[in-house]
C-alpha cells in the first residue's frame, strides 16, 4: 500500500491561478516544449482506432484535439477549467471544427467536478492532466469516466510518472506519480489495463511518460 500525499487545503485554486498566467498556445500547454507535440501526437496513435465519440479531458487549446483525436472520432468534446485556453479552442485553434459540429460540447469545469454524460463516449482520453487531482479525486473521476463509456469503451491516460511514489510541484499544484500508484488508483476504480507504453524519443532529462 503507497503512502497517499498530502494536497494542500488551495490545491486546485493554486492550480487554476497557475494556468491562468500561461500563454494560450501550444508552447503554453507543453511548458515550453512545443517541439515536442509531433513526438507527443505520433507515439499516442498506438493507441487509437476510428470509432465515434471521444472526449478529451483538461483540453487546453484544444492541440490534443486537433492533431490527435479527430484523426480518429467522428466528434469530440472538450473539458477544461482553464475558460480563456477553451475560448481559444473555440475562437481558434478548433474553429472550422466547431462550425461544422465535429467538436460538439466544451465544458469549463475542473474534472473534480466533472461528471460525462452516461453511455456517450467510446474512448475518454487524459494527457498530462491527472496529475492535478487528489488521489482520491482521481479515484471518483475515473469511476464517473467508466459510467460515460459505451460498451466497449475505453480510457486512455497518458502522463509523466516518476520514480518514486510521488513528485510535488508547489508551484502549478500538481502530484507526479510512479506507475504503480496509477495502477493502483486504477484497480481502486474497477479498472484493468489492457495496453501500455512508453512515450519514445522525449529527451532523458523529462519525466519518463507513460500510455
Amino acid at each position: 500500500m503507497h503512502t497517499a500525499f498530502e494536497p494542500t487545503a488551495t490545491w486546485y485554486s493554486d492550480a487554476r491561478q497557475y494556468w491562468k498566467d500561461v500563454p494560450s498556445t501550444v508552447e503554453g500547454m507543453l511548458g515550453g516544449l512545443g517541439r515536442l507535440t509531433d513526438l507527443d501526437v505520433r507515439d499516442s496513435t498506438w493507441f487509437l482506432d476510428d470509432t465515434t465519440y471521444g472526449l478529451d479531458c483538461g483540453a487546453g487549446i484544444g492541440r490534443v484535439t486537433k492533431q490527435l483525436l479527430l484523426n480518429f472520432f467522428d466528434r469530440v468534446d472538450l473539458v477544461e477549467c482553464t475558460g480563456k485556453f477553451l475560448e481559444q479552442a473555440r475562437d481558434d485553434v478548433l474553429k472550422q471544427e466547431v462550425e461544422t459540429g465535429r467538436v460538439d460540447r466544451l465544458f469549463h469545469t475542473g474534472l473534480e467536478a466533472f461528471s460525462p454524460e452516461a453511455q456517450r463516449y467510446d474512448l475518454v482520453w487524459c494527457q498530462w492532466v491527472l496529475n492535478y487531482l487528489t488521489d482520491d479525486d482521481l479515484v471518483l473521476f475515473l469511476k464517473r469516466c467508466v459510467a460515460g463509456l459505451k460498451p466497449n469503451g475505453i480510457i486512455g491516460v497518458k502522463e509523466n510518472c516518476a520514480v518514486s511514489e510521488y513528485v510535488m510541484d508547489h508551484e502549478d499544484s500538481s502530484v507526479t506519480r510512479s506507475d504503480a500508484v496509477f495502477k493502483s488508483l486504477f484497480e481502486r476504480a474497477g479498472l484493468h489495463v489492457i495496453k501500455e507504453a512508453v512515450q519514445s524519443s522525449f529527451p532523458s532529462d523529462l519525466f519518463t511518460v507513460r500510455m
